[in-house]
């Protein structure tokens, strides 16, 4: 979808005073990647297992993904996205038995047959107020172009809330960074999309120098983890709000981020459930209910080549997930090192933990038999679900990436009588 750009005439009249409109020469640019992850799950122990447990044999997953990034500058600050995107894939245990799933790119409805959709198509507009003009590089849904300090910048469309929020430079990217669902933003966070990550919405940012906000409406699925989003932007939504700031700490540059998230979805509450039959089943007493959460998160630049992470997410966990994981308290901290130190540029290695856990009602649902989207081991010996992942990232040529990671999992679906569970992954990058 395109739109006219805003240059003169009455608008601009009025902005004027307000606003300095950039105008920078209009254009395309063009993009790609194409990733394919294969995993494989060795046998582990597990007192029992129930009909979402993840699978105790052995077991195998992959997943293909490729897009294109069709980028137009459309001048007067406007900007337009379009990203068609190919899908393939069989996850490990199909999807279930784990908070944090192994493989950032399973989307919940591949399959073994190619898909094709259309996975963003989005405008952006920028406002700039004023300051110093800054350069920006070509790269994926981003054209090459300038923007000042202090701007206002709206998305509106097709897309990722990821892709505004939670903007951690060294945990976001699964085709290059870590694999683990809980390494793509904070886990507790249950913020809106659709089946394959994507949504429609607006979001607004409001950023300087010295501190950014920004905040935004997006649309929800019609049902728990469904494709199908309800267009009703009044009575079915998720909301997020999020602020930003710069820091120095001991003189290395850093920024912290605090975001707070509110869901207004059709969904079944735990505590409901379990009043209302044996096993308990959300699915019975489904109605509009309200979900809060807040979260924070630090990234830390050691060195030029070194950066570090920390999040920690909570969600009030009365209520079914409705379009992330099965995550009420979330922690994760991270390293990712570039090559460079060790005089492989292009090369990246990682080191990351993630901590999950569960509310008392989520729990007590889970004990009983209760099913959720993900998870049902038919009972429940909870504990904290914690997960390792190493990996390292070697540029063969340019443009393309082979990596190797591991991960182990502690008590996977939160259960002490099943696992520790090893995920050992080969992953495969190209892009230009």
């Amino acid at each position: 979808m395109l739109i006219a750009p805003l240059r003169s005439g009455l608008a601009a009249a009025l902005l004027a005073p307000f606003f300095v409109l950039a105008d920078e020469a209009p254009g395309v640019e063009l993009h790609g990647q194409a990733t394919y992850v294969r995993q494989a799950k060795p046998a582990f122990s597990a007192a029992y297992s129930g009909p979402k447990s993840l699978t105790a044999e052995r077991d195998y997953g992959y997943s293909f993904t490729a897009t294109a990034f069709i980028g137009a500058r459309l001048g007067g600050g406007w900007e337009a996205y379009f990203n068609p995107e190919l899908v393939q894939g069989a996850p490990l245990s199909s999807l279930q038995g784990v908070g944090g799933f192994h493989n950032g790119e399973s989307q919940r409805s591949a399959g073994p047959e190619l898909r094709g959709y259309r996975a963003r198509a989005f405008v952006r507009k920028t406002w700039s107020r004023g300051g110093e003009m800054e350069q920006v590089d070509s790269e994926a849904n981003q054209v090459r172009t300038s923007y000042a300090a202090e701007r206002w910048v709206l998305t509106a469309g097709n897309f990722s809330v990821l892709d505004v929020f939670d903007a951690v430079d060294f945990s976001r990217d699964p085709r290059m960074q870590f694999l683990n669902w809980a390494s793509l933003t904070y886990g507790a966070w249950d913020y809106a999309a659709d089946a394959r990550g994507y949504t429609w919405g607006v979001a607004v940012e409001y950023i300087t120098p010295g501190w950014s906000i920004r905040g935004g409406r997006f649309l929800m699925p019609v049902e728990s983890n469904g494709l199908t989003l309800n267009r009703n932007f009044t009575t079915h939504y998720g909301d997020a709000i999020e602020f930003e700031r710069p820091l120095s700490i001991a003189g290395h540059k850093a920024t912290w981020r605090a975001l707070g998230f509110h869901n207004r979805v059709n969904a079944g509450a735990f505590r409901d459930a379990l009043g209302a039959g044996t096993p308990p089943d959300v699915a019975t007493v489904r109605h509009i209910q309200d979900k809060f959460g807040l979260a924070t998160g630090l990234q830390l630049e050691l060195t030029a080549d070194i950066g570090a992470y920390a999040r920690a997410g909570w969600n009030d966990g009365r209520t079914e997930t409705y379009a992330f994981s099965e995550i009420d308290r979330s922690l994760a901290a991270g390293v990712l090192a570039k090559g460079g130190r060790w005089r492989r540029g292009q090369d990246s290695a990682g080191a990351a933990l993630y901590v999950n856990g569960l509310s008392r009602d989520h729990r007590d649902y889970l004990a009983a038999g209760g099913e959720g989207f993900f998870l049902g081991d038919g009972q429940l010996n909870y504990s904290t679900e914690r997960t390792l992942e190493l990996f390292y990232n070697l540029n063969m040529v340019r443009g393309a990436w082979i990596s190797a990671s591991a991960q182990r999992t502690v008590n996977p679906g939160y259960n002490r009588d099943r696992g520790p569970a090893e995920v050992y992954s080969l992953r495969l990058h190209t892009e230009f």
